[in-house]
Formats: structure tokens, C-alpha cells, sequence
């Protein structure tokens, strides 16, 4: 298998069954073992939740920046011009699909111009040439884990650069520090190292994680990170092991932290009482 079989799938469009077992996904792993009852909230309850103005952000940002790329992969316009088409696009298309609910025309047009500034600076200083072809772009890979004893793992890799670089976009509201940009990603990339693996036969030559941060005057900030090392795929496998084991358990107990002011049940989580259920 080779990423030239592989057709771009929107993260949106990725099977998402009741059953927590029938796959693993990077998302469920990270989740799992940030809050077991956040976890149950979103894959088993699946309690709808509001998008917020950073999240509706984060979402159009990605997909524009998913169109660049491909146009860059595919040969099309991948010109400034071109993507401020398709930032505009995305944005009307997704507060549609949102259902966002503005305080005011003046709080929409200030988060949009923010994200349109961001991407802006992006398209500017991004260190990918602008005639360089993607090795892929957005394209969903599986991973069989019976040798592990383990479900499938399922992921969609943002980008991967000639040479086999793999990238991942991220939109925050202040810059990162390296270290831990990359401590909290490793589940990730892990993740998309066994994908690109098994697509391509061969190793991934490095990551970077781009972040676009989205401050009055917007900022890139690039982390490299080397290729992943067999302690940290061992970590990742028995972080799978625990996540099933948990589910097999329905081990889902709340873990309060600094995570828990921007949760999206946090009302649902002060009401639980011990049980599965709300």
C-alpha cells in the first residue's frame, strides 16, 4: 500500500460507531486518558455540545488550509487569492452547519478577520515552498493491531511533505513552548507514525507541528520533532492497552483538572453521581 492509493477523506466523514471498541483513533486515545467520563460523554452518551467561536476558527482554518495543500498536491490554485475564496467559502459553510449564534454582527466580523489575519501570516511565512507536492494530503489510513492484541487504528494525517515530514496544523491562542508542544502531541504523532508505516513500508523522516497562533498580531510557530523511537510506540501501545481495558471495565470516572474550564460537559460532570449515566 502507498499514500497514492488513498483518496482524501474529511475528518467529518470518518466512521464514528457506538461500539468504543471497533477501532482506535488518536482523538479516543487522547481523550480517554485526559477524562474517562469527558470520554464517555462524547463516544457513548454523545451528548451534542456547542461550537465555539475557537473551535469554528480552528475548523476553518484547517480547512483551508487542507484546500492549499491539496491544490498544491493536485496542481490546481493554490494561490493567496484562491484560498482567501476558499477561507470565505468555509467560513459561511460552516457557521451554516455550526448553527452559530453570534452575540453581535461586530463579535463575527472581529473573530473572522482574526482568522483570516492568521491565515494570512500562515500563507506568508510558512516554511513549505509553495512548489513543493505533498507526499499526501488528508488521507485516512488503517493500522491492524492484532498482534497486539489490540482494535484497528484509524487515523486522517493532515499532511505529509516530500521526503516523508509529517505535519500537523494547530490553531491556539498563544505560542507553545517546544517541550511541551511536544509532550502533549506525542499520542498523535505516534498515532501517525504506525499509519504512515504501515501506508508506506518505510519511516517517517521527522514532524513538525505548525502552529498558527491567533494573537493581535498573529504568529507561526514551527516545532520539528524527530522521527518517533520504539520506547515512545511502546508507550503508545500500552497507552492503547490501558484505554481498552478501561473500556472493557467501563472504568469512567471523572479526572478534575485545569482542562475541566473549557469542557464542554462540565454540567453533566458535576451532576454524575457514580454510575455510566448522567
Amino acid at each position: 500500500m502507498n499514500f497514492t492509493n488513498l483518496l482524501p477523506l474529511p475528518l467529518s466523514q470518518a466512521p464514528d460507531p457506538k461500539d468504543p471498541l471497533e477501532y482506535l483513533s488518536a482523538s479516543r486515545l487522547k481523550t480517554f486518558h485526559t477524562c474517562r467520563l469527558q470520554w464517555y460523554f462524547r463516544y457513548i452518551e454523545q451528548i451534542p455540545t456547542t461550537t465555539s467561536p475557537a473551535l469554528l476558527v480552528g475548523k476553518v482554518v484547517h480547512a483551508v488550509l487542507q484546500a492549499w495543500n491539496l491544490a498544491r498536491w493536485r496542481g490546481g490554485d493554490s494561490s493567496r487569492e484562491g484560498m482567501e475564496l476558499a477561507f470565505a467559502e468555509n467560513w459561511t459553510r460552516h457557521c451554516e452547519e455550526e448553527g452559530m449564534v453570534w452575540n453581535s454582527p461586530e463579535e463575527e466580523s472581529k473573530e473572522r478577520e482574526s482568522a483570516l489575519n492568521t491565515l494570512r501570516h500562515y500563507l506568508t511565512h510558512t516554511p513549505i515552498p509553495q512548489e513543493e507536492k505533498p507526499e499526501a494530503v488528508e488521507v485516512r489510513v488503517e493500522r491492524d493491531l492484532d498482534a497486539h492484541g489490540l482494535p484497528p487504528l484509524l487515523g486522517i494525517i493532515d499532511l505529509v511533505r516530500a521526503g516523508g515530514k509529517i505535519v500537523d496544523f494547530k490553531t491556539s491562542a498563544r505560542s507553545p513552548d517546544a517541550g511541551m508542544a511536544t509532550h502533549q502531541n506525542e499520542i498523535q504523532l505516534a498515532c501517525y507514525a504506525l499509519l504512515y508505516r504501515e501506508a508506506t513500508g518505510a519511516t517517517e523522516s521527522g514532524f513538525e507541528l505548525h502552529h498558527l497562533v491567533k494573537t493581535k498580531e498573529p504568529k507561526l510557530v514551527v516545532t520539528p520533532m524527530a522521527p518517533m523511537q520504539p520506547d515512545q510506540i511502546r508507550r503508545l501501545v500500552r497507552i492503547m492497552e490501558s484505554y481498552v481495558q478501561g473500556i472493557e471495565r467501563e472504568d469512567y470516572v471523572p479526572s478534575p483538572g485545569l482542562h475541566c474550564s473549557y469542557c464542554d460537559y462540565y454540567t453533566q460532570c458535576r451532576k454524575w453521581r457514580g454510575g455510566t449515566q448522567s
